[in-house]
C-alpha cells in the first residue's frame, strides 16, 4: 500500500474527554470533527503513527474500513463483503471481529459479528482463490476489527493501536484503585498548569498523575516507550514510525527543570511511584515523599494541586474519606494563589471541603461518574515574574 494513501480515521475516547482529544489532534496539525466518544479525521500512515505516538487522552486510533446503513442481516453481509478487505488483510491475517449494537434493528451483537466475519472470509477466499472447504489459517499478524451499529448506521473499523493507548509501559505496579494514564493526563490538561509552576499531587498513589505531568512538562510523546499493532502489518511502512519517533525525540526537552511533587500517606505507594517514574526515565523530574494531606505546607505561590482521592465507594470508607476531604479544605483553602482540582464521585464533596467550587466538570473514571471540582487561584500580577 502507498504510504501516502489517505484513510478515514477515528480516535476513540472516554465520555467527557472527546474535546481534549480534538484539541490534541489540532495541536498536531490534524483537522478533526469531535463526536460522542470519538474524534474523526483523515490522514496517511504518518498521521496514524503520529496520533498513536502523541495522543495523551485517547484510547485508540482506528481506520474506518466502511460505513453504511443496514436494516437486515443480508444487507449487512453484502455491504461488508463489498468493502476492499484485500487492501488491508493478507491471506494469513488473524482478524477477530468485536461488536456493538445500540438502538438498531440488528440488535444481536454475536450475529452481527458472525455475519461480518463470514462476509470478510468470503471476500478473501474469492480474492486469494481459496476453496470454501479449507478454513483461513489466521496465523499471521493481528488485525482487530469492530462492527459497531448505532441506530442502524454501521461503522466497520480496524484498530491500529493494539493494547489501549493508556498502556504507556511504565507502570510496574499500581495501587488499589488506579487511574488510567490517559485519564491522569486529561486531569493535568484540564488545569491551568504551566511547566514553570509548581505541581503537587497530595494523594499520589502509584504516581500516575505526576508522571503524566512530567511527560507533558518535558514534551515527551506518551507512546514513545511502546509499540503499536499496525507496526506488525506487512503493508505498513516501517520507515514512517522511524521518522515520527525520531521527530518526537527531537521535540522532547529532557533538561527543563520541573517542580513536581507527589505525596502519599502510604510509604509503600511512594516506593511504587518512584519505581514507576524511574522506569520511564523521569525519576529525577519528580519528588515523591511520604506525607499525610494534613501535614502539607508550602511557601511557593501560583502552583497547581491535582488530586484523585479515594471516593468512599467501598462499605465503611465513607467517613474516613469525608474526613480527608475536610483536611484538604483546611490545608488547601488558605493557598489563595494556588489552583486546586479534585476528582471524586462524591457529589457532596464541597460540603466537606468547606468551599464551593469555581467550576465542576463531569468526567467518567471508567464506568464511574465523577466530578472534577475546580478551585481557581489568583493569577500572578502581569508585571511580576514567577516566584
Amino acid at each position: 500500500m502507498d504510504k501516502n494513501q489517505e484513510f478515514d480515521l477515528l480516535a476513540t475516547a472516554a465520555s467527557g474527554l472527546e474535546a481534549l482529544v480534538g484539541k490534541e489532534l489540532r495541536d498536531l496539525g490534524i483537522d478533526c470533527q469531535v463526536e460522542n466518544g470519538r474524534a474523526r479525521f483523515k490522514g496517511t500512515m504518518e498521521t496514524i503513527a503520529k496520533a498513536n505516538l502523541w495522543l495523551r487522552t485517547a484510547d485508540r486510533v482506528k481506520i474506518v474500513v466502511g460505513e453504511f446503513d443496514a436494516y437486515s442481516f443480508d444487507e449487512l453481509f453484502e455491504k461488508v463483503k463489498a468493502l476492499p478487505w484485500e487492501d488491508f488483510l493478507p491471506l494469513d491475517a488473524n482478524f477477530p471481529v468485536a461488536g456493538r449494537s445500540i438502538k438498531s434493528k440488528l440488535y444481536s451483537v454475536p450475529d452481527c459479528q458472525a455475519i461480518t466475519k463470514k462476509a470478510i472470509v468470503n471476500r478473501l477466499r474469492e480474492f486469494y482463490h481459496r476453496p470454501a472447504t479449507v478454513p483461513l489459517a489466521e496465523t499471521g499478524a493481528l488485525f482487530q476489527l469492530e462492527v459497531a451499529l448505532l441506530k442502524d448506521h454501521v461503522v466497520v473499523t480496524l484498530d491500529t493501536t493494539g493494547p489501549s493507548l493508556f498502556k504507556r509501559g511504565y507502570r510496574l505496579e499500581k495501587g488499589g484503585a488506579p487511574l488510567k494514564e490517559n485519564m491522569a493526563a486529561a486531569l493535568v490538561m484540564l488545569t491551568n498548569w504551566r511547566k514553570d509552576r509548581p505541581f503537587v499531587d497530595p494523594v499520589c498513589g502509584s504516581g500516575t498523575i505526576c508522571i503524566e505531568a512530567a511527560l507533558i512538562g518535558h514534551n515527551i510523546a506518551p507512546g514513545f516507550n511502546r509499540e503499536f499493532a499496525c507496526e506488525a502489518w506487512d503493508w505498513f511502512s516501517e520507515e514512517v514510525f522511524e521518522t515520527v519517533r525520531a521527530d518526537a525525540e527531537e521535540q522532547a526537552d529532557y533538561d527543563y527543570p520541573l517542580d513536581i511533587t507527589g505525596t502519599d500517606i502510604n510509604g509503600k505507594m511512594i516506593e511504587i511511584a518512584q519505581a514507576n517514574a524511574e522506569e520511564i526515565g523521569l525519576g529525577d523530574s519528580i519528588t515523591f515523599k511520604q506525607q499525610a494531606v494534613k501535614d502539607f505546607k508550602t511557601e511557593k505561590e501560583y502552583g497547581v494541586i491535582v488530586a484523585n482521592p479515594p471516593y468512599g465507594e467501598r462499605l465503611g470508607e465513607e467517613e474516613s474519606v469525608r474526613k480527608l476531604y475536610g483536611e484538604m479544605g483546611q490545608v488547601f483553602r488558605p493557598l489563595k494563589t494556588w489552583s486546586k482540582y479534585i476528582l471524586t464521585s462524591d457529589l457532596t464533596f464541597e460540603e466537606y471541603y468547606g468551599e464551593k467550587a469555581t467550576k465542576k466538570r463531569k468526567l467518567y473514571n471508567g464506568a464511574l461518574r465523577t466530578d472534577l471540582f475546580q478551585y481557581w487561584g489568583q493569577r500572578p500580577p502581569k508585571n511580576k515574574g514567577m516566584e
